[in-house]
């Protein structure tokens, strides 16, 4: 009789610390669990438990050998196998992530969760029309959960269907209109698309519906600068100040209309977000606007390789790829690429011109002592318009650069405002599109300070934007032959 009531009472615990976890506080569930634990045997229940919470915890150390052992005497535990689903997809294996979650579904095909993390992966590995299927079970499960509409919408647009995937977000945000993530959703997938009205319209909704927080009006600020309103922009950025002052995504959305002061560069949060919504029509949206940077730095790189050998190249903010692709018949390489967007890697990867693509952050990536390789050619093409104090860059790029070697690379020119002023501080100023503008003298200077000869700074047109041509600066910088 005793056995049954701690029975009992360990399956009420073991529910009361599954709530707790869903809730979010991960503190309180600790000590149920450990009470738990004296009061029942182990258990698979209990393993999923004790893994949940580590997941929650962010402690990840030893929780996957624990969940082999349990999924091995456990194979058809759904809740186990979503546990090492997400501790796999956490530690990037995505693969086996993904055939977790998968089994989980199979164990049991009525739990919507597995069924929403196997169509998550399934995005994430890029399979998206099997993704959308998934999803749009959970969807129609649970229609007022706005995680599963908002994967719901990313396959459809990542599927070709962004007008699907808008339609999935306005439905979610008429079920649950408090939902700002949602709101937020819709406005960022119009932007992705280029529909800046419709983002700029779905901003003002919910602003009137008192559902925007602070990303929403950071968003609406990004739709009106691109429709050319920048005077209320400036108003929307400030409303994002207001609410989130300290974070480094909208401080730099108002630096760049001019009612915060800029940093030395941008967030990595901003650049990731920006260039993974835009990877998948990166190429074709340059094109339009007669891109020209791949061709102005294939020119220099022909000249150089024509002058003597050049061998590997490494392709920094090397994005979807565009620059091996200008390169590509030259007799250089192979091509290693370094970005910080996965989206524009992946894209990147499609291409097969590169040897090796790494995630990483620039300039912390050419730090890293594990990995001394040098290089004879180092290309960056609107790499540099998202810093604005480029010595850091530089002379990270001096060490991997061996002598003689070149580092060509593309820079926006800062040029004077209406009255004949420099923007800024005279060297850099961070522009109202969110990138920064660089001086002549400032790019010699800083140049010259560490240690590289100028061998060419041209002036160029980069592309068309906002009616206009985008002046720039072809960069060519060489680090001496006697630099040791």
């Amino acid at each position: 009789m005793e056995t049954q009531t701690h029975t009992v009472d360990a399956g009420a615990l073991m529910a009361r610390v599954a709530l707790l976890i869903d809730q979010g506080r991960p503190n309180a569930a600790r000590p149920l669990l450990s009470a738990v634990r004296g009061l029942s045997p182990p258990s698979s229940t209990l393993c999923e438990l004790a893994a949940r919470l580590a997941l929650s915890d962010g402690i990840l150390d030893g929780a996957d050998r624990d969940l082999d052992a349990a999924i091995a005497a456990d194979p058809e535990h759904a809740g186990l196998r979503k546990c090492r689903a997400e501790l796999r997809r956490r530690a990037g294996d995505l693969e086996n992530a993904t055939r977790d979650a998968a089994e989980a579904v199979i164990a049991d095909r009525t739990d919507i969760q597995a069924k929403a993390l196997l169509g998550v992966l399934l995005y994430d590995i890029g399979r998206p029309a099997e993704a959308a299927a998934c999803l749009r079970e959970a969807v129609a499960a649970a229609p007022a959960d706005p995680a599963y509409r908002e994967a719901l919408a990313r396959a459809l647009a990542q599927n070709g269907d962004p007008d699907a995937g808008l339609a999935t977000l306005q439905q979610g945000i008429a079920i649950v209109p408090a939902a700002a993530s949602l709101r937020n959703a819709a406005i960022l997938l119009c932007i992705q698309h280029r529909d800046f009205t419709q983002a700029e319209g779905i901003g003002e909704q919910a602003r009137l519906a008192g559902a925007a927080d602070a990303a929403t009006f950071g968003l609406r600020g990004h739709a009106l600068s691109s429709l050319g309103r920048h005077a209320d922009a400036a108003l929307a950025y400030a409303d994002a100040l207001k609410l989130a002052p300290d974070d480094p995504y909208v401080r730099h959305l108002a630096a760049a209309a001019g009612i915060a002061a800029s940093a030395a560069r941008a967030p990595e949060d901003y650049v990731r977000a920006l260039f993974d919504g835009y990877a998948v029509r990166f190429d074709q949206h340059l094109i339009s606007l007669g891109y020209r940077i791949p061709g102005l730095i294939r020119r220099h790189a022909d000249a150089f390789a024509r002058a003597a050998p050049i061998g590997p190249v490494l392709d920094l903010g090397c994005g979807t790829g565009m620059l091996a692709v200008a390169l590509s018949d030259l007799p250089i390489g192979p091509f290693t690429g370094i970005d910080l967007s996965p989206a524009m890697l992946a894209e990147a990867e499609a291409k097969g011109l590169y040897a090796d693509l790494r995630q990483a952050d620039l300039p912390a990536a050419l730090s890293d002592d594990v990995d001394p390789t040098t290089w004879r050619l180092i290309v960056a093409a609107d790499l540099m318009c998202y810093f604005g104090a480029l010595e850091d860059m530089l002379a990270s790029v001096r060490v991997r650069l061996t002598p003689a070697g070149r580092f060509i690379f593309s820079v926006e020119a800062l040029l004077p405002d209406h009255d004949g002023a420099l923007p800024g501080n005279g060297d850099w100023s961070l522009g109202r599109m969110g990138r920064y503008a660089h001086t002549p003298g400032y790019i010699t200077a800083a140049a010259a300070s560490h240690g590289f000869t100028v061998i060419a700074l041209n002036h160029e047109a980069l592309r068309h934007e906002a009616g206009g041509p985008v002046a720039g600066l072809i960069v060519v910088l060489e680090r001496p032959l006697t630099d040791a």
